[in-house]
């Protein structure tokens, strides 16, 4: 028995080791898995295909693998406007592409100024003499600022286009707060600071409806100068002025009437789409199926000519800063102050010639804005020369942030300013004393206890935070008085929290020129005394992780299949979604969470989407407050 005993132990630790084995071999292949990145070697003549399913954002938020598993669906994808700039100006000079396809029919939209970058990015290709498709079954503006730079724009017979313009409802919530016993304390400073309106009003002020019909005029007579400059048949006074007569003209035929004001040049479905194509570019020697065509994919294209036209050099570093300014080491995709901070100055002793920040964001935590700006003047404390570049929205927090730099670059697009701050703090000693809890103590100087949100706010803590508000406020000025070259009197005339479009801004002098990222890298090569060919970028931050496919294949995309199936009217779901964003929004900064802000709550900015589970629970939140 001693003797079976050993052998059987024997056996069981070779099981064991195995298990261990097969295990460790298991890791390394999902690792390997996980790790690996789209393969060069699928490039091929033919067609270069982006197929746009999701949004395009200047820093791309990587997703997040267990929530995704838990919700059963992956969100939207997001797309990088620079990574799209990049495939085509390369697909311009590369004789592989024979032609570009830009599959429109599951994009959800993205920011003015992105979409002139990669309008204008789809004029080099055909200037090259490479023709440009587009394919959507419903086009709406954004697809249609996109698809004006197009050779040729398909569209369903079953689907359409329509322009709308800028514009449309925000909610109000002073009512609801009134119903409830919700006293939502709100300080501020800023005549057109119309960031806590939702909170104190039923409808919108006077003030603040100047502002933003002026921000809008101009994002308007923009937007129609861009596409009509692009695609001059366009018949926009058709279009916009009396829409009802457009599509009655042809019968209710959606598709026949964007073909007949020149939004779309040819109809038919997806088959005959890739049939034209293939006369172009070949067709498929790898698949049968009707209308296929010879074509290489995005994410394996980038992945060969890679992500910048240039190496090697100096260095230039550019750090990103997108999405709400928040504190602590949130993102990519949001601007977390401590993260943002600790790449810049990691990055101080990297040798760098020059730094661009790139601001796409309305803004957020006065804090974490203000982390991040004393980041960016330790480059400047060491004389290494930094130009802020502007995307679509650089505004309140986003500006504050660039009061660090040397050279202000924007668009005409780009909306910037709302320089204001405010703070929102909700107590419910009403509410509370409604159900008949009440709250009494005793303090031993006005400030014990406080903030108390069931007893409210004592006279002194009220008027300290107003007062602290209106300091951080004054704070702001002489920080933008300074970086301007202008007095403190001068900034508060043009600030007050009021909002304006790139051009009216450069009027105002609050931007230097006009110009993108490259336009800014170009200034601080020139400022470090670089020659042309001496420097290249290098984006400060971490890597898309590289398991987002793998995750998304695992999981499926329900709102890409939504979209690419979605008409006209299939696509109000999307206006759904930016409002349950803006409702998180507004939740959040309604109970404070933030501390003191400097937020433009009016700019219009891209949603992150909410899963259709987060969605459910938000509608069940609001069901039980109303039926209270």
């Amino acid at each position: 028995m001693s003797f079976v005993g050993k052998v059987w132990k024997i056996l069981v630790g070779i099981k064991d080791g195995l298990v261990l084995l097969f295990m460790l071999l298991f890791f390394v292949a999902l690792f390997s898995i996980l790790s690996a990145s789209p393969n060069p070697g699928q490039v091929r003549d033919g067609a270069l295909y982006i197929d746009m399913s999701g949004y395009v954002v200047e820093e791309r938020a990587p997703v997040d693998p267990f929530a995704t598993l838990l919700a059963g669906e992956a969100p939207p994808m997001e797309y990088q406007a620079r990574d799209l700039v990049r495939v085509l100006d390369s697909a311009a000079s590369d004789d592989r592409v024979k032609a570009v396809v830009m599959d429109l029919s599951a994009f959800i939209g993205g920011g003015q100024v992105h979409m002139q970058e990669i309008g204008e990015a789809m004029d080099r290709v055909r200037k090259a003499e490479k023709p440009v498709f587009t394919y959507a079954l419903a086009y709406g503006d954004d697809h249609m600022h996109l698809a004006a730079h197009a050779s040729e724009v398909w569209a369903d017979p079953l689907g359409g286009a329509l322009i709308a313009g800028p514009g449309g409802s925000n909610l109000y919530f002073a009512d609801l707060l009134d119903r409830l016993n919700v006293n939502a304390r709100i300080y501020r400073v800023g005549e057109f600071k119309a960031a806590v309106e939702p909170f104190s009003r039923s409808s919108m002020s006077e003030e603040a409806r100047e502002n933003i019909s002026a921000l809008y005029g101009a994002l308007w007579e923009e937007y129609k100068a861009n596409v009509t400059t692009a695609r001059p048949s366009i018949e926009f006074d058709r279009i916009t002025g009396d829409p009802v007569a457009w599509i009655e003209e042809s019968g209710g035929d959606l598709a026949e009437a964007a073909l007949a004001a020149g939004l779309v040049d040819r109809l038919g479905d997806k088959v005959e789409f890739g049939e034209r194509v293939a006369e172009v570019v070949g067709e498929d020697s790898w698949s049968d199926l009707p209308g296929a065509y010879a074509k290489s994919d995005f994410e394996p294209y980038l992945a060969d000519v890679g992500s910048s036209a240039r190496s090697g050099g100096k260095k230039i570093g550019v750090v990103t800063v997108a999405g709400t300014i928040v504190d602590g080491d949130a993102g990519p995709g949001t601007a977390g102050g401590e993260r943002i901070a600790k790449l810049l100055d990691e990055a101080l002793d990297d040798e760098l010639a020059g730094l661009v920040v790139r601001v796409d964001s309305p803004g957020g935590s006065v804090t974490a804005s203000e982390e991040i700006r004393r980041a960016i003047e330790r480059f400047r404390a060491k004389d290494i020369p930094v130009a802020i570049s502007f995307a679509n929205v650089a505004a309140s927090g986003g500006y504050w942030v660039a009061t660090a730099g040397d050279r202000i670059f924007a668009q005409p697009e780009t909306i910037t300013g709302s320089i204001g701050v405010f703070a929102v703090l909700p107590t419910f000693e009403d509410a509370t004393a409604e159900i008949g809890v009440n709250a009494d103590g005793f303090r031993t100087t006005p400030l014990s206890g406080q903030p108390d949100l069931i007893g409210g706010l004592t006279p002194e803590v009220d008027t300290i935070i107003q007062a602290s508000i209106t300091d951080t406020y004054t704070d702001f000025l002489e920080r933008v008085s300074k970086s301007r070259g202008k007095s403190a009197e001068q900034i508060d005339a043009i600030a007050q929290g009021r909002v304006w479009d790139g051009g009216t801004a450069r009027q105002r002098e609050l931007v230097d020129q006009f110009g993108g990222l490259e336009e800014a890298l170009e200034w601080v090569a020139s400022e470090a005394g670089l020659e042309e060919d001496g420097w290249s970028p290098r984006f400060l931050g971490s890597k898309r992780p590289n398991y987002d496919s793998l995750i998304r294949q695992m999981v499926g995309d329900s709102s890409a299949d939504e979209a690419r199936s979605a008409d006209l009217l299939g696509r109000a779901s999307y206006n759904r979604e930016a409002m349950l964003s803006r409702l998180a929004v507004d939740a959040e900064l309604l109970l404070g969470k933030g501390g003191v802000q400097a937020y433009c709550l009016e700019c219009p900015v891209q949603p992150r989407p909410t899963s259709a589970k987060s969605t459910a629970g938000l509608i069940e939140v609001f069901r039980a407050i109303l039926s209270k």
